[in-house]
């Protein structure tokens, strides 16, 4: 659906105003991509709800309409899950973006799904708090909730699912329900709470999330450590995690990516497969201590160069250009696309899962770096070529085939953190077998017209 009828525009602007319903082109064309190459289809129209209560009402009608339903955040997604495939209408969330409360005594925050993740952070660090997951864009908390997502802490704080207690969301005839609740643990039915977790806006629209917080360490110390090859950087991951020393980040960064980041960072790292490891802890000794462990389990890996510092400059540094390495990669090669790989294994089969990769990447000829959140198992690949090429693009698409299908042989999965938008819906027969049928029957049940953000997972 590609246009309103007259009483469709009139109904929403009734709603909500002229100012904050909108189908003028501008408006349309900044929410049919996200900032992946996936192109979706032009919405109709583009709408600003501010309170549960207009969302409820805009689903209820959309619903009776027959409009397709398409929930927007902060369009930081990776594979096309927010980008509208059916027209019909896009409902953008930023304006929800109220911290409602920070209850620093339950170690816990109510917010809107609009909320930014830096933003929350920002508040919450006035009482020594802060929201673990980190994917690195600057999020809304419900597009994180949408697809789930982590980043580098996910080793030592676990994922989104891992950090909410509590939903709002409006089912896609409009219906408001609550799921979970603010006790630390229940035993209380079906998780409801995780159901809509992951679920891409499929199932309807989360409108307020209570997340659990966490007390920022008091002191961080991030280290890079130098491997002669991406095997035995591979192999000190498991060592690492198995020490019990709790990282709280673990990242495998490969020559390549490490040769962009010097270039734009100067960063003077050696460009060698590298571990970017980051520790928290209570006092310096601790820190030290550590650090030092740390650097004899990887010397006994082949590690050649151990680098570690406590000084936030130079942390802050290090991590905000593996938080850009998308971007690096990108501005590296100018018209050019990318296709990420997301796949995650079990640790025990990472070293093989990584040298698998690039063997891939060498043998097909092509552009790829492969680099990811090691401590957790999570696998990027990211494939650059020209899309308006068919067969270059061919070829990163095999690639992408190869590894993901390697991953669900290892018992792995096809993504980690980035979702199934539209680009992994090819993979999830292949990856849950029967089981994708009951996730289709819980889809029907709750979007029996198959409204709520179509096109997506399924």
């Amino acid at each position: 659906m590609n246009e309103l009828l007259a009483q469709h525009t009139a109904f929403f602007k009734e709603l909500v105003g002229s100012e904050r319903f909108s189908t003028g082109t501008s408006h349309r064309e900044l929410h049919v991509r996200d900032i992946s190459a996936h192109h979706g289809s032009l919405p109709a129209g583009v709408i600003f709800p501010v309170t549960t209560d207009e969302v409820a009402k805009i689903l209820a009608f959309c619903y009776g309409n027959d409009i397709p339903m398409t929930p927007w955040g902060a369009g930081t997604s990776t594979e096309g899950n927010p980008v509208p495939v059916c027209g019909g209408l896009v409902i953008d969330l930023t304006l929800m973006n109220r911290v409602i409360a920070i209850r620093p005594a339950d170690l816990q925050a109510d917010v809107e799904p609009g909320v930014l993740r830096k933003e929350l952070n920002r508040q919450a660090g006035q009482f020594g708090l802060f929201f673990p997951p980190d994917p690195g864009a600057d999020a809304t908390i419900g597009g994180m909730i949408a697809n789930n997502a982590s980043g580098v802490q996910t080793v030592k704080y676990g994922a989104t699912r891992d950090n909410v207690l509590r939903l709002v969301a409006v089912l896609p005839h409009g219906e408001v329900i609550h799921t979970g609740c603010k006790a630390p643990k229940s035993s209380s039915g079906y998780d409801l709470t995780r159901l809509f977790i992951g679920s891409e806006g499929t199932l309807g629209i989360v409108t307020e999330i209570t997340v659990k917080l966490s007390g920022i360490p008091a002191l961080r110390m991030a280290a890079t450590i130098q491997f002669p090859d991406l095997a035995s950087a591979s192999q000190a991951v498991g060592i690492l995690i198995g020490s019990g020393l709790g990282p709280a980040a673990l990242e495998l960064l490969p020559p390549g990516l490490i040769c962009l980041m010097n270039r734009e960072k100067g960063l003077g790292l050696a460009e060698v497969p590298t571990l970017f490891c980051e520790f928290h802890g209570s006092s310096d000794p601790v820190i030290e201590e550590t650090a030092a462990l740390a650097r004899e389990l990887c010397e006994e890996c082949g590690a050649v160069g151990f680098r570690h510092a406590s000084d936030e400059a130079g942390r802050t540094a290090l991590w905000r250009a593996r938080h850009e390495a998308w971007e690096t990669i990108h501005r590296a090669h100018p018209g050019l696309e990318s296709l990420i790989v997301d796949a995650a294994v079990p640790i025990s089969a990472y070293p093989e899962m990584v040298v698998f990769a690039q063997s891939a990447v060498d043998r097909a000829g092509v552009i790829g770096y492969v680099f990811g959140h090691a401590g957790d198992g999570n696998l990027h690949v990211v494939l650059v070529g020209d899309i308006r090429d068919e067969s270059a693009w061919a070829k990163l698409e095999a690639v992408n085939h190869a590894i993901v299908e390697e991953a669900i042989r290892k018992d792995g999965t096809c993504t980690g953190e980035h979702g199934i938008g539209i680009g992994k819906r090819k993979f999830m027969p292949l990856e849950h077998g029967a089981s994708y049928e009951w996730m289709r029957r819980i889809k029907t049940l709750f979007d029996p017209k198959g409204l709520m953000n179509p096109g997506k997972i399924f």
